[in-house]
């Protein structure tokens, strides 16, 4: 079905359908999970009614529903992980290499209709002094972040082959003890304006305090 003109007038068709849809990881339909039995349609009226429960008996029925629930969910991450887990390839550093660290905007600055995320950042590169452990480092980090703590995982870090051109050095943000920074609009580039079947919206390209133009976003 296309519905390119009027998408948003068949929105509760198409949540209705995926309702009453077969779900892998619930091994049901979320009508049935939520409610503990088929959605009624005009489909399957002429089918034989279902018993109807009440008291003790619908307790009890409602916890076997939620059991069976759980379980069907804990068998789909399972699956999932072990999927996920064939596919990774653990990073490994030694003593001496030089990696960069990843940092994030604070949460919060994209509360107010940011379309898409900005992506986290990476400063340094910095010295691997020690390994701790199988998926910890630490790291020579420069005096003025001495109020960070120089441990970090192996998926806050990426090797350094040569500068990435998404880099920003430490002097130029003010990185947070819990790997932070503030982020903030500086600049408005570009605005458009789109019409919906209701009304106007107006759309504006911003850059951020810490990214470059072309890494802005639309909000």
């Amino acid at each position: 079905m296309t519905y390119s003109t009027k998408w948003d007038e068949c929105l509760p068709l198409a949540e209705f359908a995926y309702n009453n849809s077969y779900q892998k990881s619930l091994d049901m339909a979320p009508f049935e999970a939520l409610y503990g039995k088929r959605c009624r349609t005009p489909l399957n009226w002429s089918e034989p009614g279902e018993r109807v429960t009440f008291g003790p008996d619908l307790v009890t029925r409602a916890e076997a529903q939620v059991k069976m629930i759980h379980n069907n969910l804990k068998r789909a991450q399972s699956r999932q992980k072990s999927y996920s887990d064939k596919r990774r390839r653990p990073l490994v550093f030694e003593e001496g290499d030089h990696v960069y660290l990843r940092v994030s905007p604070m949460k919060g600055v994209h509360r107010f209709g940011v379309k898409g995320k900005l992506a986290p950042r990476y400063v340094g590169p910095f010295k691997i002094t020690e390994r701790c452990g199988s998926v910890a480092y630490r790291l020579e980090l420069p005096p003025h972040l001495a109020a960070v703590h120089d441990v970090f995982h192996v998926s806050q870090l990426k090797k350094c082959l040569r500068v990435p051109e998404d880099e920003i050095d430490t002097s130029q943000i003010q990185i947070e003890p819990d790997l932070t920074y503030e982020e903030h609009p500086i600049k408005i580039l570009d605005q458009k304006q789109r019409a919906t079947r209701r009304r106007a919206i107006n759309f504006y390209k911003v850059q951020w305090s810490n990214h470059s133009e072309e890494e802005a976003t639309e909000m």
